[in-house]
């Protein structure tokens, strides 16, 4: 990986990871306000904390994905330490999975959201949840890329043996 990608993608990442601490501290402040008498006053808590937790996950994903561009940046990404962050990124993707489901659940009872808004945030945790599949897939290949890494240095060390 280049220095100038890995520049590029840290500058990106370091803008989403203040712009997630804004939207924490600011943005989920803002609707309790707004909520508090509003037609959503009686659901205020759960859909603040469900805001809250979602930017929670996407702050897991930008560290987790930091962490593994150091390691790719240092070469050491074809390793089992890269599982670990893996792993987190995946359960963080089916956490907001889940948390959008969850807000459509919450605001689904009553005429407070329009039917067609509870239905969007089912495919939009459906996209999501699709995502934490496709992270699944490409530690698959990691796994994989892992195995073969192994196995060449392993018959690269019987080949030096025989020499």
């Amino acid at each position: 990986m280049g220095k100038l990608t890995v520049l590029a993608l840290r500058a990106v990442m370091v803008t989403l990871l203040a712009g997630s601490v804004f939207a924490q501290t600011v943005m989920v402040a803002m609707p309790a306000g707004v909520m508090e008498e509003g037609v959503l006053a009686d659901r205020r808590t759960p859909v603040l904390v469900i805001m809250a937790l979602g930017v929670v996950t996407v702050q897991v994903v930008l560290v987790c994905v930091w962490r593994l561009v150091t390691m790719a940046r240092r070469g050491t990404v074809f390793s089992h330490a890269a599982f670990r962050y893996v792993h987190l990124v995946i359960g963080a993707f089916v956490a907001a999975a889940l948390l959008v489901f969850a807000l459509g659940v919450v605001l689904a009872p009553g005429e407070a959201v329009a039917p067609g808004v509870v239905v969007l945030l089912g495919g939009v945790s459906l996209a999501v949840f699709g995502v934490a599949l496709i992270v699944l897939v490409l530690r698959v290949l990691l796994a994989q890329a892992l195995a073969r890494d192994v196995e060449a240095s392993r018959l690269g060390a019987e080949l030096a043996e025989v020499i």
